[in-house]
């Protein structure tokens, strides 16, 4: 990587400061603002290549547009690390994902640059229409622009906003299409196939360039001119090409999203066009930095590298991650039984669904981000008989509750959710921690739902899940197990709402379900070196509960502490302490897990410690009813 000088990237601290570069110097800014981010990421992990894509463009909108009187929503937020610097966040951007640091994804609480909070996908276009409405209403003149991109286009909620905006004719909206053909994959689907149909029309694209240089002239008469051709001569140039149009937005591009002049220009002029409006701009994901450019899937977000050379530093660890046990074990258990099939919206390497693809892609699905319908395709793949195991990241799934409820839970249907990153995950933050399933599947009739202490633990419940006759949810955490072997032993079906015991004790008894348990067991043998005795159970299974193993921790203790990497207020904990009330034992329950507000990011031990479970939380709980024993 070619070392830039700094000379202009310390002199911006806001976009009107960017306002004053000539274009030359522009491109120099975006050149070392693009190596600032490498140099960042390097050292400080984030989302790498879908930022490096976006430079331009980000650089484009805060010098056209007069942010944040003008309103920039900005989808994911995985493009936003230019964004971020220009908008005065340049020296808080070393602080990147830390722990009280700045979030990776746009934060309205962080900036007033940052127009709306954002770490999901597609809800830029519904959040910049309610914008444009208000302004609207309120008789306010300012601009508001989407940008959506990394393949967020596909959700379901992009369509539901481009199809409301667009039947509001008077609305000023300007949506702008980041089209890198990506996702964190490969993007997938017929609108990917359209919009290359569209990016590849050589014809088109010529016409297209002619037409904005005309457009961007200043002269009135030849702007309404191009305003009023523009429909019917792009209908007559490429076919099919009137889908956005069909939904009432004039369509503009695709143009080159690294061609700066072209981009201001272009933006310059779209700034005079009211109404609703979108703009393909044709990037491409990790621009400027050749490993990323060649691998984008795996530098969307490539963890510490050396900027120099590429090389990525992997922590040396023969541990399997969680993502990994369920792609081998899922893989393993497809070549035995053909009614496999696997379904994930747009992560297949996420959770290494990609093993399988790769041998049985006639039997995997990538249905792009669309959360509600990978739940109810695999809904109707089970109603026509074959098995599906749908792997959604845990808040991602939230999206889909009501699929869960309607299309699988009520008629019962054999599928298997597979909730990966469930609990506190990270650098991520809100948007992203799995929190809630616990508490929000609880409540749903004929779900089973478990939760494994360690890899072995998931590979059994995916073999126990394929045997179920009915919906069956697995949620695990992000990043590496226990180091328990898993794939030496043969499968072993677990007995359904079937908990262990696993350390007999007295007075006081630990309560743990999920790969909180370990921080569980090693609270316990502190206080067991310490002296006490405490008693440790794996529940294993939050619903159906183990009643029998209640009973025997309600007629044996007193106190009891429960743990679980998951939203104490309706979580197993609360249903714990309702069973000992229902069945009449006096028994006092501390639970532990994620309080009941949003925890934000940094390292998951961290979080762990101000959310009060992790090892040390747990020990001090145990300890503070031993010291009421003995009073």
């Amino acid at each position: 990587m070619k070392h830039l000088e700094y000379t202009l990237l310390n002199r911006i601290d806001s976009p009107a400061d960017l306002k004053r570069l000539s274009g030359v110097e522009l491109r120099q800014y975006c050149d070392e603002l693009r190596q600032y981010i490498i140099e960042q990421c390097a050292a400080n992990p984030g989302h790498l290549a879908s930022s490096l894509g976006a430079v331009e463009l980000a650089a484009a909108l805060h010098y056209v547009y007069n942010t944040p009187e003008d309103k920039i929503v900005w989808d994911v937020g995985h493009q936003t690390y230019a964004h971020k610097i220009i908008t005065g966040r340049r020296e808080a951007f070393r602080t990147n994902r830390k722990l009280n640091g700045v979030s990776g994804f746009p934060r309205m609480c962080e900036s007033g640059y940052d127009a709306f909070g954002g770490g999901h996908a597609s809800v830029s276009i519904s959040a910049a229409f309610g914008m444009a409405k208000a302004a609207e209403i309120k008789g306010e003149h300012r601009k508001v622009v989407a940008v959506i991109g990394d393949g967020a286009m596909t959700g379901g909620l992009a369509f539901e906003g481009l199809n409301n905006a667009g039947a509001s004719k008077q609305t000023d909206l300007l949506v702008i299409l980041n089209d890198n053909n990506m996702a964190i994959d490969q993007a997938t689907g017929a609108l990917k196939n359209y919009l290359l149909r569209i990016s590849t029309s050589m014809h088109y694209n010529a016409v297209k360039r002619r037409l904005w240089r005309v457009m961007s002239s200043r002269t009135p008469h030849l702007l309404r001119l191009c305003q009023k051709m523009g429909n019917a001569v792009k209908q007559g140039i490429l076919r099919n090409s009137n889908f956005f149009e069909s939904l009432n937005f004039r369509y503009f591009g695709p143009i080159d999203g690294h061609n700066l002049t072209e981009l201001v220009r272009v933006l310059t002029a779209m700034r005079r066009i009211e109404g609703a409006k979108l703009l393909h701009v044709m990037t491409v994901k990790g621009k400027g930095y050749k490993p990323a450019e060649c691998n984008k899937s795996v530098w969307h977000a490539p963890g510490k590298f050396n900027p120099e050379t590429g090389e990525r530093l992997l922590s040396k660890t023969t541990v399997a991650r969680y993502q990994d046990v369920f792609g081998q074990t899922l893989l393993d258990l497809a070549r035995r039984d053909e009614r496999i099939v696997g379904i994930t919206p747009a992560m297949p390497s996420g959770c290494s669904m990609d093993l399988m693809m790769r041998e049985m892609p006639d039997r995997c699905f990538d249905v792009g981000i669309a959360e509600g319908h990978a739940v109810t395709f695999s809904a109707g793949l089970a109603a026509a008989g074959l098995r599906p195991f749908c792997n959604i990241y845990s808040s991602f799934m939230q999206r889909a509750y009501d699929n869960v409820i309607h299309d699988v839970a009520i008629q019962r249907l054999p599928v298997v959710l597979c909730l990966d990153r469930a609990g506190l995950v990270g650098e991520d933050g809100a948007t992203h921690h799995g929190a809630f399933d616990l508490a929000y599947f609880s409540t749903v009739p004929n779900l089973t739902i478990a939760a494994p202490m360690n890899e072995r633990d998931l590979r059994n419940l995916m073999y126990t899940a394929l045997q179920a006759d009915h919906p069956f949810v697995i949620r695990y955490p992000r990043g590496n197990g226990e180091g328990v072997a898993w794939r030496e032993e043969p499968f072993v079906a677990l007995e359904i709402g079937r908990g262990r015991r696993l350390r007999a004790g007295e007075e006081v008894a630990v309560l743990s379900i999920g790969t909180a348990g370990n921080r569980a067991a090693e609270a316990v043998a502190q206080l067991v070196a310490e002296g006490a005795n405490p008693a440790h159970y794996d529940l294993l299974f939050a619903k159906p509960l183990d009643e029998e193993l209640l009973h025997e921790v309600g007629r044996n203790f007193k106190r009891v502490v429960t743990v679980e990497d998951g939203a104490v207020r309706g979580g197993v904990g609360e249903a714990v302490a309702a069973f000992f009330s229902d069945n009449g034992y006096s028994v006092r329950v501390k639970s532990l897990g994620i309080p009941d507000r949003f925890i934000e990011h940094g390292s998951v031990p961290q979080l762990q410690s101000l959310a009060g479970f992790d090892r040390e939380s747990i020990c001090q709980a145990l300890k503070s009813f031993y010291s009421e024993i003995k009073k």
